[in-house]
């Protein structure tokens, strides 16, 4: 992993990833936590790509973008700014460094929810236009096929994930667990839904196995398991002894979804350690202990 770069360390995902191997050398304008040993390369942007010239690396792992799909799809040009540009900006340079092994990110919610058969595998349809946030993964998906005669890419189609992190993040595990932590009262839209949820150190350890596998292409990651977020909230409600409360919203996505991991078992040997209870529970444990270091 010596000649391996991760773009995004300092992110949700990233830290996770790095803290599993130290030999990832880290790239980007903000230092991983302090926890991570990683060697890491500074840029302010990705106009100082050309600061890589002299590093030997062959294989990238790129987590720059945003999932906040709430801010992307009510701004005009967010999407495009932050999961395409960059995207596109990098590829052309890796194309020259012949790099080979290119992994990046996308989303399970490109799959047409009019027209899904759970489990949902790679085959299914899917549907770009369904919102700005969508379409700025789908165009993400285009430029690394453009540029896939040039550099070897492994596009993962991700699904829920969830875990420890010290950021303020829009996802709904990581915003429960900080309320449950900071507020007498904690709400969420609805308990409903049923989701294919997968923590962090489960996805990074795939990511990593991937990155050293012969594959390229489009690759779903879940835990190829449903957990409705009734079951899950319960889970948090018994670790953090606080009540949380469904305002029964209405709410946007299929009601049912679970991802099909054949595939991606198949080609790198894997499959999640973590069920539902044990990843909320270290989730918990993790973020308590950061709450009480900051009091």
């Amino acid at each position: 992993m010596k000649k391996t770069l991760l773009f995004g360390g300092s992110g949700f995902f990233g830290p996770v990833i790095l803290s599993k191997n130290p030999e990832i050398i880290s790239v980007g304008r903000t230092l991983p936590p302090k926890e991570c040993k990683n060697e890491h390369i500074h840029l302010n942007s990705l106009d100082e790509i050309n600061k890589l010239d002299e590093v030997d690396f062959d294989k990238v792992i790129f987590l720059i973008g945003s999932s906040n799909h709430h801010e992307i799809n009510l701004s005009t040009n967010m999407g495009i700014d932050l999961n395409v540009y960059p995207l596109n900006q990098a590829l052309s340079y890796f194309a020259k460094r012949k790099v080979k092994k290119f992994i990046c990110f996308t989303t399970i919610l490109l799959y047409d929810q009019k027209k899904l058969t759970l489990p949902v595998d790679e085959t299914q349809e899917i549907n770009p236009y369904i919102n700005k946030y969508v379409f700025s993964k789908y165009l993400s998906e285009q430029i690394v096929q453009y540029f896939g005669n040039s550099i070897p890419s492994i596009i993962v189609r991700l699904s829920n994930i969830y875990g420890y992190t010290k950021l303020r993040r829009p996802d709904l595990v990581p915003t429960i667990m900080q309320d449950v932590f900071t507020k007498k009262e904690v709400k969420i839209w609805s308990d409903e839904p049923k989701r294919d949820f997968i923590f962090t150190e489960d996805a990074a350890d795939a990511v990593l196995k991937l990155v050293d596998s012969n594959f390229e292409g489009i690759i779903n990651l879940g835990s190829g398991k449903m957990s409705s977020i009734k079951d899950m909230c319960n889970i948090i409600s018994n670790l953090s002894k606080k009540k949380i409360i469904s305002e029964n919203k209405e709410v946007s996505g299929p009601m049912e979804f679970v991802t099909d991991i054949s595939k991606i078992k198949r080609i790198i040997d894997w499959e999640p350690k973590y069920n539902i209870q044990s990843g909320l529970k270290k989730t918990y444990e993790v973020m308590k202990a950061y709450n009480l270091n900051n009091l």
